[in-house]
């Protein structure tokens, strides 16, 4: 029998190939090592891409978050007098006779501070040594003052901003500016600027006391007088852009303008500060010191303006007289102070370190916290409104209707604490019978006035008490209020 061949059939050369050629034999350990390594190796691709665009995410974050919002690392130490430099616009006339103004604050182991003239002084002797240096400015005849009547110095003082910021001084926190007659009252500032974070953009400082200053000029702008205060942080940005804002604003009158019109271009608004006092007012200034706001007093200007801030006194034994009790206890000066003395009828008004009031009968407190009109409009002319930006109380033209005054005497420390002495000044001739005319001398006992940053957050008035006492004297215990203690005459 015939055998049936096998019926041939032609593969692709690619199987004949397959079908001869073997098959090589994997190590199954060597395929699981291969299929590992390229799953590690896609993860690790994937990894480092999210590593990248966090980092790119990053990057562009930090490139663009304004310097208002960065964070320091210095924030958690406090600020002291080393962190603050003080900026002083003076002219070479002006400063051989203001100078003795910066000598009442100016320290040199403690406070950094420079003054800025035009122009060397000729015959710069004086006996004064604690002054700061002076720091010619630099010539801005360039940019443009188109102001009638005005003073084109303006542009100078305005550019001081720059100049003292490109100083490239070490661990500045804030820069605080004034003129050459501002008194700054520097541990009050340290305390104050201690509430705000210095690597925010802050523009500190406070508006004037007459209404229509304001009006002339703005509600919203620093006056310069009084003195402000700006950020480190504000302060360098300001410092980069100040020239081009001083080209837009040529016809505007002051320094301050200038400043107030570029930081509100950076979109930054006043943060109002009542211890500052551009004091635009004449005569005499004892309504305002005797209510002083609840707010610790960081400066006075325009002092050769005004009468003596004590009776029989010149201006500069006055002043010294005022820091006297201000360098023994900075936070309470002029701080006021309202207690009663329910069994004799009186009512007493301490302002701290500089006067005592006492008036017979029940005064509420609302009316105490009023400013006394003492004082006259600082512009002349007999059609100037008399305007303030205070709650104001006439001072009474009948002697007879007037508190008795007893103004500071001397002030003395021990380890109890700090007695201020006050003595009667008689201003008029009252023929009424006045049980208070016997009474010639009030001692004023209290411990430093020392507050944190909570507290200075929140502030709070303190009372007091009137101890017994003899008929010519009395005296006063200030304290801490109770929780729940009004400041009132009770029955």
């Amino acid at each position: 029998m015939h055998k049936r061949k096998k019926k041939e059939t032609t593969l692709p050369l690619s199987s004949n190939l397959a079908k001869r050629l073997p098959l090589p034999i994997m190590p199954s350990n060597f395929l699981r090592t291969a299929n590992l390594f390229t799953l590690n190796f896609k993860s690790f691709l994937l990894i480092l891409s999210l590593l990248l665009n966090v980092y790119l995410l990053l990057y562009r974050w930090h490139s663009f978050v304004p310097p208002s919002t960065a964070i320091s690392l210095d924030t958690a130490s406090p600020t002291t007098r080393h962190h603050i430099v003080f900026a002083i616009a003076s002219s070479s006339l002006s400063w051989p006779k203001r100078k003795h103004y910066v000598h009442h604050w100016y320290s040199p182991n403690s406070t950094r501070a420079f003054a800025f003239l035009d122009a060397p002084v000729v015959n710069a002797s004086s006996s004064l040594s604690d002054v700061p240096p002076v720091v010619i400015s630099a010539d801005t005849s360039k940019f443009p003052y188109t102001f009638k009547r005005g003073l084109p110095s303006a542009i100078r003082v305005a550019r001081v901003v720059k100049e003292v910021v490109d100083r490239n001084e070490s661990d500045v926190r804030w820069f605080v500016f004034g003129d050459d007659d501002t008194v700054f009252f520097v541990d009050n500032l340290v305390e104050t600027l201690s509430k705000y974070d210095h690597n925010s953009w802050f523009y500190i400082g406070s508006n004037s006391e007459s209404y229509e200053q304001n009006v002339k000029y703005s509600f919203d702008m620093a006056f310069g007088g009084g003195g402000f205060a700006i950020s480190h942080s504000l302060a360098r940005v300001l410092a980069r852009v100040l020239d081009s804002c001083l080209r837009r604003y040529g016809h505007l009158y002051g320094s301050d303008a200038r400043i107030y019109s570029c930081v509100a271009e950076l979109g930054v608004g006043l943060t109002h500060e009542p211890g500052f006092h551009q004091v635009d007012m004449r005569g005499n200034l004892f309504g305002m010191l005797a209510a002083h706001p609840l707010s610790p007093l960081l400066s006075l200007h325009h002092l050769d303006i005004l009468e003596p801030l004590f009776p029989d006194m010149n201006r500069t034994q006055a002043l010294e007289h005022l820091f006297a009790a201000a360098n023994v206890d900075p936070a309470r000066i002029l701080q006021q102070t309202v207690c009663y003395d329910q069994s004799n009828s009186l009512t007493f008004s301490v302002s701290w370190g500089f006067a005592v009031q006492v008036s017979q009968g029940n005064e509420l407190l609302p009316n105490l916290l009023s400013v006394q009109r003492s004082f006259t409009p600082w512009s002349r002319g007999s059609n100037v409104n008399a305007h303030f930006m205070y709650n104001l109380r006439d001072y009474p033209r009948d002697p007879c209707r007037r508190p008795s005054v007893f103004f500071l005497e001397s002030v003395t420390t021990n380890k109890r604490g700090i007695w201020t002495n006050y003595t009667r000044r008689v201003v008029g001739h009252c023929f009424e019978s006045n049980p208070l005319k016997q009474l010639k001398h009030i001692g004023v006992f209290a411990k430093k006035l020392e507050l944190d940053t909570k507290q200075m957050k929140a502030l709070r008035r303190q009372c007091c008490n009137v101890l017994p006492s003899s008929s010519d004297s009395m005296i006063i215990h200030i304290r801490q209020c109770g929780t729940d203690e009004l400041i009132s005459m009770q029955y």
